[in-house]
């Protein structure tokens, strides 16, 4: 997903009466590009609001991807009366979720006798960073060809789903396939790296 400046905006403001039918739409048939029209719609609005809450582009972005799976299923389960507002509230309640559940995985304790300078830290963290990198490098090129140009385009040059489908000439749903199912598939390597496994062995390359 592009940052807010590169996310090209909606033709016209959004009427609250335009949003309801699209959802009201969507429940008769499910069909997900009438939520992807939705989604598109408030885009710069989620990422906003993820920023915000996460702090961090990359989580945003995860986040962002992760709220269009959540509105897939509960536009079937709620009363909607006015969306944005209920779509700002899902957004920040997701995002509040995930910070409750990444500080209950924090478990490390202060020991003073174990404690490092700032420059070492930096350091530390400048080599983490590199061999991340170079694990997800490698775990990339193990993608089958579709789904890696799409990660590359997404991730790497922060190219928007639509910048994606002119690029690629994939369908909104398949872009957004190909990205779930990466993401899946790297964070399966990567995890497998680290325990010495090659990753060619890992990769599932679901389409």
């Amino acid at each position: 997903m592009a940052l807010p400046k590169d996310i090209p905006p909606h033709a016209g403001s959004p009427e609250a009466g335009d949003d309801l039918e699209l959802i009201a739409d969507y429940r008769k048939s499910t069909d997900l590009k009438i939520v992807a029209q939705l989604y598109n719609r408030y885009m710069q609005l989620l990422y906003g609001v993820c920023l915000k809450y996460l702090g961090e582009p990359e989580w945003a972005k995860d986040a962002v991807m992760d709220i269009f799976e959540e509105l897939t299923q509960k536009l079937l389960k709620h009363e909607i009366g006015y969306f944005r507002g209920w779509l700002y509230t899902l957004a920040k309640n997701h995002c509040l979720m995930k910070l409750r559940s990444s500080s209950r995985m924090k478990t490390s304790s202060f020991d003073p006798d174990n404690m490092q300078t700032a420059e070492e830290l930096h350091l530390k963290d400048k080599i983490e960073q590199e061999e991340q990198f170079d694990r997800l490098s490698k775990c990339i090129e193990t993608l089958a060809a579709d789904q890696r140009t799409v990660i590359q385009l997404f991730y790497l040059q922060s190219k928007c789903y639509k910048e994606i489908e002119t690029a690629t000439g994939l369908e909104w749903n398949k872009v957004r396939s190909h990205i779930q199912n990466g993401r899946r598939n790297l964070k399966i390597c990567m995890q497998r790296q680290e325990t010495g496994i090659d990753p060619a062995l890992v990769i599932s390359n679901e389409p």
